[in-house]
């Protein structure tokens, strides 16, 4: 069996049709509910007859960095990607992590394709299609942009007559289901040896585990996955992160607005905030969510501004760049003096007066926190002697499904 080697884990190339789905913001509980209440008679006989543990995604619990950890087989501090946003210091400048150019590591769908497999990538929101598709030599389109796809760019023509939808909304489950719809259609015309499909979490961000909607879109997801298995194909799935309900008892959002508390204790625009779960959708988040990284001014002490941070409430940890770095895995040189991180039931945000939360017409539901990252993983084979006591991550998906998949 040929093998490759990517980040320093080896993977044999795929016997069968492969398929790995990252299901953007899938709490466990989403799935335990919808199986619970019949939605997902798939899922359930896999969950028996398959392989499943709940694993953990990297911090900070945010899309870009987790669906690269997964198509890399490796934490942020291989790949280089710490969040949907950073901040630049030698520019001084504010940007999204979209551009290839922030990748330090191959990916394997790349190696995979260079390696003569065929390789088809679908993700929801056009964001992440650069991220992926790089140096990928194979099908990468997104749902959001189905409607311009070119096969000198994302080695494809005409997505939507493939597909059989319209461009579905953004902020709608549509968009997930139109990247379910083109993964069956692309195994039935294209059988590609792997494909990687990315969903958005646009149902979880307004819907709690159970609720009749998050049922409808599992039970969407589930028959789509029946085809897939079907079709013959070994199926992983895993997600980018978890989800929770982020409000005060009145229902209101509970935020800590950490530039308006560190402009009160060390002056207006001293020190600055970053919020990596920033990216073009903050419609149903409003750019809230449970990390943060803080650039201090040289003068102020980190450790005395952690100290004073870790004593409020709602505050799970402070950390050091250096801590930060080595317990979560980071890139040191792409965070802050300081990250921080909120509990469960709290986000972070930056000045108070910066964020639109009009857009938000139900009881905010974010991620990125620490109390998001237990994730489903899960396959339609058996795996041998599979020791549910080990740590998982959702990077292991892909060893998972070309590695021990029977």
């Amino acid at each position: 069996m040929r093998r490759i080697e990517v980040n320093g884990r080896s993977y044999r190339l795929p016997a069968q049709p492969s398929v790995v789905v990252c299901v953007d913001g899938c709490e466990p509980d989403y799935i335990a509910q919808a199986v619970a209440g019949g939605h997902m008679p798939w899922m359930k006989r896999v969950l028996a007859q398959g392989a499943a543990v709940i694993a953990e995604c990297v911090i900070p619990s945010f899309t870009n960095p987790n669906n690269l950890s997964i198509v890399t087989g490796a934490p942020p501090a291989v790949h280089g990607i710490s969040g949907n946003y950073l901040y630049d210091p030698a520019s001084g400048t504010e940007m999204m992590m979209n551009d290839p150019k922030w990748l330090r590591a191959p990916t394997l769908l790349a190696k995979l394709a260079e390696a003569d497999c065929r390789v088809a990538v679908v993700t929801a929101k056009d964001k992440l299609r650069r991220l992926l598709g790089h140096q990928l030599r194979g099908i990468c389109f997104s749902a959001e942009k189905a409607a311009e796809v070119t096969r000198a760019e994302h080695g494809i023509e005409d997505a939507l007559a493939l597909v059989g939808m319209p461009v579905p909304s953004v902020y709608s489950a549509e968009l997930s289901e139109f990247v379910f719809a083109a993964g069956v259609r692309l195994m039935q015309r294209e059988r590609p040896d792997v494909m990687y499909l990315s969903t958005t979490d646009y149902v979880q961000h307004k819907h709690a585990p159970g609720s009749a909607e998050a049922n409808s879109f599992y039970r969407m997801m589930d028959g789509y996955l029946a085809e897939l298995d079907r079709a013959g194909c070994a199926i992983a799935l895993t997600a980018d992160h978890g989800m929770n309900a982020k409000t005060r008892l009145d229902a209101s959002p509970n935020v800590i607005f950490l530039q308006d508390v560190l402009d009160g204790w060390v002056g207006a625009a001293r020190a600055r905030v970053i919020l990596p779960i920033t990216d073009p959708y903050v419609v149903h988040h409003g750019a809230l969510g449970s990390y943060a990284t803080l650039y201090l001014p040289p003068e102020l002490s980190a450790a005395a501004v952690a100290e004073r941070l870790a004593a409020l409430r709602g505050i799970e940890t402070v950390l050091t760049r250096d801590a930060a770095a080595s317990q979560f895995e980071l890139p040191a040189d792409r965070i802050g003096d300081l990250v921080v991180v909120s509990e469960r039931s709290v986000v972070l945000g930056g000045a108070q007066g910066k964020h639109d939360l009009s857009g938000l017409d139900a009881p905010l539901r974010s991620h990125g926190g620490l109390a998001e990252q237990p994730v489903p993983l899960v396959m339609n084979r058996r795996i041998e002697n599979l020791d549910s006591e080990r740590r998982w991550r959702n990077f292991d998906v892909f060893d998972w499904v070309l590695n021990h998949a029977c």
